[in-house]
């Protein structure tokens, strides 16, 4: 059976499909699995042996189009479910089902506060999708496939992260998706261990503030050196925003001995490399189905808000001006040895 699935973006979210990648290769007789995304993600997917072919979305849609139709597939399972997918199926004419994205459920617990959500995650709503071939979650949780080339050496980190380290994913999408900067000081200075921080280009100001802060505290003058020891402080801060590709880091994620982060994909990467996992959730919630999947996590949130959650996806700014899902958030996590 040819089986196309298609999810065109983002990161975590195409994370989050690769459960059902591997149960329909797997689980179904004789399945060739294709997948249709952007090409700026193709890099998740390009190592997955699962995947007997990728399709990949530029700026021209009738030309995928095009090169979809001369696959002649059985059957279409779309986990993004829009406009474009829905003109896919449609001009694909073959057997099709289709992801509900739970747009009523969450409109009313954004706008009215009322929770009709499902218990369930979304990689189990996702695999329910594809559930009429025949296939059973397997258990395994997600996967993440990278090149040995995309690896990071150990001599590309500094010498002092070297016995380990903490990854700590400080991007999101959106401002009140990311903790303050301050915020993000007192979280190191709380987790006390060195620290590698992950993100983009753009995350790399926020990066080198965290880093620079502890810098400076780390060549203070010998009287608070000494309170420094005797509070055993060890953090210390490799600021890695924009200095490596997705995959690489990925590898630094992968290597890492825990993960904190921000609701985002690279949440969902650790999530895929089973690490264990505290993540720090603003104006979104885990109630809407994107939580760690299958590994060891803590989720560190602010219950006590009426105004929260106040988007399915993030704003610019806090809408009521107070920030308080992020500010007021309480550190409360132990990490193991």
């Amino acid at each position: 059976m040819k089986i196309l699935i298609i999810r065109f973006s983002s990161i975590g979210d195409i994370v989050l499909t690769t459960p059902v990648v591997r149960v329909l290769k797997t689980q179904v007789d004789n399945a060739e699995i294709h997948y249709v995304t952007k090409a700026r993600f193709s890099g998740l997917l390009e190592e997955n042996p699962y995947v007997d072919k990728l399709h990949l979305l530029d700026d021209n849609l009738w030309v995928l189009i095009a090169a979809l139709k001369r696959e002649k597939f059985d059957h279409v399972i779309d986990l993004h479910n829009n406009v474009r997918t829905r003109i896919i199926k449609f001009l694909l004419g073959v057997k099709s089902s289709s992801f509900h994205k739970l747009n009523w459920e969450k409109w009313l617990m954004v706008n009215l506060k009322i929770n009709k959500l499902p218990s369930v995650h979304i990689v189990d709503r996702y695999l329910q999708t594809a559930s009429h071939l025949g296939i059973k979650n397997d258990s395994l949780g997600l996967d993440y496939f990278l090149r040995e080339a995309d690896e990071v050496p150990l001599e590309w980190i500094p010498p002092t992260h070297h016995s380990g380290y903490v990854a700590y994913a400080i991007g999101g999408q959106y401002y009140t998706k990311k903790l303050p900067v301050h915020r993000m000081i007192e979280l190191c200075d709380k987790i006390n261990r060195p620290i590698i921080l992950l993100g983009g280009k753009e995350d790399f100001p926020e990066g080198e503030q965290v880093r620079l802060f502890f810098e400076k505290n780390g060549s203070t003058p010998e009287i608070e050196e000494g309170l420094q020891s005797e509070f055993n402080k060890k953090t210390i801060i490799f600021n890695a925003c924009g200095k490596y590709n997705l995959n690489q880091s990925a590898s630094i994620v992968k290597r890492a001995t825990h993960v904190f982060t921000h609701d985002t994909g690279m949440m969902h990467i650790a999530a895929a490399f089973k690490k264990e996992v505290f993540s720090i959730w603003g104006n979104t919630i885990p109630l809407f189905g994107m939580y760690p999947y299958r590994t060891k996590f803590t989720v560190l949130e602010n219950n006590k808000l009426d105004c929260r959650p106040c988007s399915k996806i993030g704003y610019n700014k806090c809408p009521k001006g107070h920030f308080k899902c992020m500010e007021k958030i309480v550190f409360d996590f132990y990490l193991s040895e």
